[in-house]
């Protein structure tokens, strides 16, 4: 094909131009940035459905042990309600960076390789050739919570590793299974502390969750209900014989779901979800019984206590709408979650979602950070920029030294 000088011109400055802004785009880009992609790519790439987590864990054991970290697996039982031998083990992943065999850490940076269905591939905005900006979109389940925090965190350690700002003493890594369903992972480091000798005793725990960019100064707390409510069977046509466990739930969930429950200058109000409601044999029968399962996000304290104050003002209603007709089988959980967020350089902010935080037990100083927002980390379109990760570890590593330091 033959073009015209004109074209030719244009041809040449526009390839000129297209260099000039790689060369930009490439100045600009943070040292680690391809490595950051790659490994944010590779675990949103493998499904890590909670129960699920064994090829994550695996990936990251490789990844980690390629990277002259000492990497430790410990083995966390099957969720509740499934057999041993169903699936394939299921483990968290402890790091830190060798060669010493055992550690001291004055910091444990922790997140969850676990995540919520259905499975959502890997995907990026532009073309596979087009040039990373820090406006680039990378989507899949998992690409915001939690696993932009893993590899944000990961690439963050070593940076300051490499660079010589921290000791390969300082620092333990801990990716965690089973958080998004009830945290088992987390409770069983906390109670073996992953039968390291001597036990890890830091000072200080940076938690990643997607935070939007800001360093959260706590969480809501929760407690679940599975409420049943008892009727009296009969024929639908003569309602007055008989008497509806819907109808008398129904009445009491919207009670439940006007009242005050608690609520706090800094948390706001407790609020009620309704997940499930089931009952009734047949449109033709009063329902002689009725289930409603609701998970409440606890706007009170103490920690350690908030919840059960909650779950009991709950029941209360109950009983005020009718004494006999409720049994109400509540994990009263926990109340509201403090953490630091006295940290030079960062927003701030509280969110409603519940973490692993109030999982790990001790005395230590607890942080809360990562990227990404929480209102596309469970959907569709759950999605981030590569500037919110290039972000995140810049914040990790500040996050990390203060908690060194301090």
């Amino acid at each position: 094909m033959k073009f015209s000088p004109f074209l030719l011109v244009l041809l040449r400055s526009s390839r000129a131009l297209g260099s000039e802004l790689q060369k930009h785009l490439e100045a600009d880009a943070p040292p680690y940035r391809d490595d950051l992609v790659s490994l944010h790519k590779s675990l949103v790439d493998i499904a890590s459905i909670s129960g699920e987590e064994n090829e994550v864990g695996n990936f990251l054991v490789d990844y980690l042990t390629a990277r002259n970290f000492v990497v430790q697996l410990e083995f966390v039982p099957p969720l509740a309600g499934e057999p041993n031998g169903t699936s394939k083990p299921r483990f968290n992943v402890l790091a830190w960076p060798g060669p010493d065999r055992h550690p001291s850490p004055k910091v444990l940076v922790t997140s969850h390789i676990d995540v919520v269905p259905p499975y959502i591939p890997y995907s990026r905005s532009g073309a596979p050739d087009d040039p990373l900006t820090r406006d680039t979109v990378f989507a899949g389940r998992g690409s915001v919570d939690a696993k932009a925090s893993v590899a944000a965190q990961i690439t963050a350690l070593r940076a300051l590793v490499d660079g010589g700002a921290v000791a390969p003493s300082d620092a333990m890594l801990l990716y965690v299974v089973g958080e998004e369903r009830s945290g088992d992972g987390m409770r069983y480091f906390s109670e073996t502390r992953g039968s390291l000798s001597p036990p890890p005793d830091f000072g200080a725990a940076i938690f990643g969750e997607p935070t939007e960019g800001q360093l959260a100064c706590g969480h809501k707390g929760i407690f679940a209900c599975d409420i049943t409510a008892r009727g009296r069977a009969g024929h639908s046509g003569y309602p007055w014989l008989g008497r509806s466990a819907i109808e008398v739930l129904v009445r009491a969930l919207v009670k439940v779901l006007d009242a005050d429950l608690g609520s706090s200058d800094d948390f706001g109000n407790t609020t009620v979800n309704v997940g499930v409601i089931e009952g009734g044999v047949a449109l033709n029968v009063i329902p002689e019984r009725a289930v409603a399962r609701i998970a409440a996000r606890v706007a009170i304290g103490p920690e350690l206590g908030g919840g059960a104050i909650a779950a009991s003002r709950l029941q209360e209603i109950l009983r005020g709408v009718d004494p006999d007709a409720f049994d109400a089988d509540c994990n009263t959980g926990y109340g509201v979650v403090a953490c630091d967020c006295e940290v030079e350089g960062f927003e701030t902010t509280i969110v409603n979602y519940g973490t692993d935080v109030p999982n790990l037990k001790g005395n230590h100083t607890r942080y809360l950070y990562g990227p990404g927002s929480i209102l596309v980390a469970h959907g569709a379109d759950e999605a981030i920029t590569l500037g919110e990760l290039e972000d995140a570890v810049e914040g990790y590593k500040k996050l990390i030294l203060h908690a060194i330091g301090s």
